[in-house]
Protein backbone atom coordinates (compact mmCIF):
# COMPACT_ATOMS: atom_id res chain seq x y z
CA UNK A 1 0.00 0.00 0.00
CA UNK A 2 2.76 2.46 0.96
CA UNK A 3 4.72 1.42 -2.12
CA UNK A 4 1.76 2.28 -4.41
CA UNK A 5 1.26 5.65 -2.67
CA UNK A 6 4.96 6.53 -3.10
CA UNK A 7 4.95 5.49 -6.77
CA UNK A 8 1.82 7.56 -7.39
CA UNK A 9 3.37 10.56 -5.63
CA UNK A 10 6.56 10.15 -7.67
CA UNK A 11 4.61 9.93 -10.94
CA UNK A 12 2.58 13.05 -10.07
CA UNK A 13 5.72 14.97 -9.09
CA UNK A 14 7.43 14.09 -12.38
CA UNK A 15 4.34 14.90 -14.46
CA UNK A 16 3.72 18.26 -12.77
CA UNK A 17 7.43 19.17 -12.82
CA UNK A 18 7.95 18.33 -16.49
CA UNK A 19 4.62 19.87 -17.52
CA UNK A 20 5.28 23.11 -15.64
CA UNK A 21 8.88 23.23 -16.90
CA UNK A 22 7.83 22.79 -20.53
CA UNK A 23 5.25 25.59 -20.23
CA UNK A 24 7.83 27.88 -18.59
CA UNK A 25 10.33 27.13 -21.38
CA UNK A 26 7.71 27.73 -24.08
CA UNK A 27 6.73 31.08 -22.58
CA UNK A 28 10.38 32.21 -22.43
CA UNK A 29 11.31 31.02 -25.93
CA UNK A 30 11.57 33.58 -28.71
CA UNK A 31 10.28 31.09 -31.25
CA UNK A 32 7.28 28.92 -31.80
CA UNK A 33 3.70 29.63 -32.72
CA UNK A 34 3.17 32.90 -34.52
CA UNK A 35 6.85 33.88 -34.58
CA UNK A 36 8.41 35.53 -37.63
CA UNK A 37 12.21 35.30 -37.85
CA UNK A 38 14.21 37.72 -40.00
CA UNK A 39 17.92 37.06 -39.58
CA UNK A 40 18.66 37.25 -35.84
CA UNK A 41 15.44 39.19 -35.16
CA UNK A 42 12.16 37.59 -34.03
CA UNK A 43 8.71 39.19 -33.92
CA UNK A 44 5.24 38.05 -32.95
CA UNK A 45 2.98 40.12 -35.26
CA UNK A 46 -0.26 38.81 -33.74
CA UNK A 47 0.73 39.25 -30.08
CA UNK A 48 -1.27 42.45 -29.56
CA UNK A 49 -4.33 41.32 -31.49
CA UNK A 50 -7.34 39.11 -30.92
CA UNK A 51 -5.68 36.53 -33.22
CA UNK A 52 -2.85 35.88 -30.72
CA UNK A 53 -2.31 32.22 -29.87
CA UNK A 54 -2.80 31.08 -26.24
CA UNK A 55 0.96 30.89 -25.57
CA UNK A 56 1.45 34.48 -26.74
CA UNK A 57 -1.42 35.61 -24.52
CA UNK A 58 0.08 33.74 -21.57
CA UNK A 59 3.53 35.26 -22.28
CA UNK A 60 2.05 38.78 -22.22
CA UNK A 61 0.05 38.05 -19.05
CA UNK A 62 3.05 36.61 -17.21
CA UNK A 63 5.36 39.49 -18.18
CA UNK A 64 2.72 42.14 -17.58
CA UNK A 65 3.78 43.65 -20.90
CA UNK A 66 1.92 46.28 -22.86
CA UNK A 67 1.93 45.04 -26.44
CA UNK A 68 1.61 46.91 -29.70
CA UNK A 69 -1.40 46.26 -31.91
CA UNK A 70 -1.00 45.89 -35.67
CA UNK A 71 -1.97 49.52 -36.28
CA UNK A 72 0.53 50.75 -33.68
CA UNK A 73 3.73 48.98 -34.62
CA UNK A 74 5.86 45.88 -34.33
CA UNK A 75 8.56 44.78 -31.90
CA UNK A 76 11.57 42.64 -32.89
CA UNK A 77 13.83 40.89 -30.37
CA UNK A 78 17.33 39.48 -30.96
CA UNK A 79 18.93 37.08 -28.51
CA UNK A 80 21.82 36.05 -30.81
CA UNK A 81 24.03 37.76 -33.35
CA UNK A 82 23.84 37.08 -37.10
CA UNK A 83 26.17 34.07 -36.76
CA UNK A 84 23.94 32.48 -34.07
CA UNK A 85 26.13 33.21 -31.02
CA UNK A 86 24.23 34.35 -27.93
CA UNK A 87 24.45 38.06 -27.07
CA UNK A 88 26.61 38.94 -24.02
CA UNK A 89 27.00 42.22 -22.11
CA UNK A 90 30.78 41.95 -21.98
CA UNK A 91 31.03 41.81 -25.79
CA UNK A 92 30.96 44.58 -28.41
CA UNK A 93 28.58 44.43 -31.37
CA UNK A 94 27.92 46.35 -34.55
CA UNK A 95 24.30 46.64 -35.65
CA UNK A 96 24.43 47.69 -39.27
CA UNK A 97 21.97 48.20 -42.09
CA UNK A 98 18.77 49.90 -43.08
CA UNK A 99 15.42 49.70 -41.43
CA UNK A 100 11.89 49.31 -42.78
CA UNK A 101 9.74 52.37 -43.29
CA UNK A 102 8.41 53.62 -39.95
CA UNK A 103 7.44 56.95 -38.47
CA UNK A 104 9.66 56.25 -35.47
CA UNK A 105 11.80 53.40 -34.15
CA UNK A 106 13.69 52.65 -30.94
CA UNK A 107 16.50 50.26 -30.05
CA UNK A 108 17.44 49.29 -26.51
CA UNK A 109 19.29 46.57 -24.65
CA UNK A 110 17.32 44.37 -22.28
CA UNK A 111 17.87 41.49 -19.90
CA UNK A 112 16.30 38.06 -20.41
CA UNK A 113 12.96 39.27 -19.03
CA UNK A 114 13.03 42.16 -21.56
CA UNK A 115 13.47 44.79 -18.85
CA UNK A 116 15.82 47.59 -20.01
CA UNK A 117 19.39 47.30 -18.76
CA UNK A 118 20.77 50.37 -17.02
CA UNK A 119 23.93 51.54 -18.74
CA UNK A 120 25.69 52.65 -15.56
CA UNK A 121 26.52 55.92 -17.37
CA UNK A 122 24.78 59.22 -18.01
CA UNK A 123 24.17 58.05 -21.59
CA UNK A 124 21.03 55.87 -21.77
CA UNK A 125 21.18 52.33 -23.15
CA UNK A 126 18.64 53.24 -25.84
CA UNK A 127 18.61 55.01 -29.21
CA UNK A 128 15.81 56.24 -31.44
CA UNK A 129 15.49 57.12 -35.10
CA UNK A 130 15.56 60.90 -34.59
CA UNK A 131 18.95 60.96 -32.86
CA UNK A 132 21.15 58.61 -34.88
CA UNK A 133 23.81 59.51 -37.43
CA UNK A 134 23.09 57.98 -40.83
CA UNK A 135 25.23 56.85 -43.74
CA UNK A 136 24.82 58.26 -47.26
CA UNK A 137 22.38 55.45 -48.18
CA UNK A 138 20.22 56.23 -45.08
CA UNK A 139 21.45 53.12 -43.24
CA UNK A 140 22.98 53.30 -39.77
CA UNK A 141 25.90 51.75 -37.95
CA UNK A 142 25.34 51.35 -34.21
CA UNK A 143 28.02 50.15 -31.83
CA UNK A 144 26.87 48.33 -28.69
CA UNK A 145 29.78 48.12 -26.28
CA UNK A 146 30.84 48.60 -22.66
CA UNK A 147 33.41 51.22 -23.75
CA UNK A 148 32.66 54.50 -25.54
CA UNK A 149 32.70 54.39 -29.34
CA UNK A 150 32.43 57.14 -31.97
CA UNK A 151 29.17 57.62 -33.84
CA UNK A 152 26.05 55.83 -32.67
CA UNK A 153 27.00 54.20 -29.36
CA UNK A 154 24.69 52.15 -27.16
CA UNK A 155 26.42 51.54 -23.79
CA UNK A 156 26.07 48.32 -21.80
CA UNK A 157 27.49 47.34 -18.43
CA UNK A 158 27.89 44.21 -16.37
CA UNK A 159 28.17 40.64 -17.55
CA UNK A 160 25.77 37.97 -18.69
CA UNK A 161 23.28 37.54 -21.51
CA UNK A 162 21.30 40.36 -23.09
CA UNK A 163 18.73 40.95 -25.80
CA UNK A 164 18.26 43.75 -28.31
CA UNK A 165 14.73 45.12 -28.67
CA UNK A 166 13.92 47.00 -31.88
CA UNK A 167 10.48 48.64 -31.95
CA UNK A 168 8.92 50.14 -35.08
CA UNK A 169 5.99 52.52 -34.56
CA UNK A 170 3.37 53.46 -37.14
CA UNK A 171 4.85 51.22 -39.81
CA UNK A 172 3.19 49.52 -42.76
CA UNK A 173 5.07 46.27 -42.04
CA UNK A 174 2.95 45.71 -38.93
CA UNK A 175 -0.15 45.21 -41.07
CA UNK A 176 1.68 43.39 -43.84
CA UNK A 177 1.67 39.67 -44.42
CA UNK A 178 4.91 39.98 -46.42
CA UNK A 179 7.19 40.23 -43.39
CA UNK A 180 9.62 37.77 -44.93
CA UNK A 181 10.56 40.45 -47.51
CA UNK A 182 11.55 42.94 -44.80
CA UNK A 183 15.28 43.65 -44.36
CA UNK A 184 16.54 44.26 -40.83
CA UNK A 185 20.03 45.21 -39.62
CA UNK A 186 22.70 42.56 -39.10
CA UNK A 187 24.32 42.03 -35.71
CA UNK A 188 28.06 41.31 -35.80
CA UNK A 189 30.18 40.50 -32.73
CA UNK A 190 33.33 42.64 -32.82
CA UNK A 191 35.05 41.29 -29.71
CA UNK A 192 34.68 40.49 -26.04
CA UNK A 193 36.37 41.69 -22.83
CA UNK A 194 38.07 38.94 -20.87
Amino acid sequence: MLKNALLTLLALTIAIGLGGGSVWYTLDAQSGGGAIRIGPWTAFPDIGTLDADPYSQARVARQGALTLGRAEGLSFIAEADSSGEGLRRECSYTIEGGSPTARFWTLHVADLTLDPIASGRPHQAALHSYEILRQGDNSAIITVAPNAAPGNWLPVSGSGPLRFVLNFYDTPIAASTGLSDVKLPTIVRVGCNG
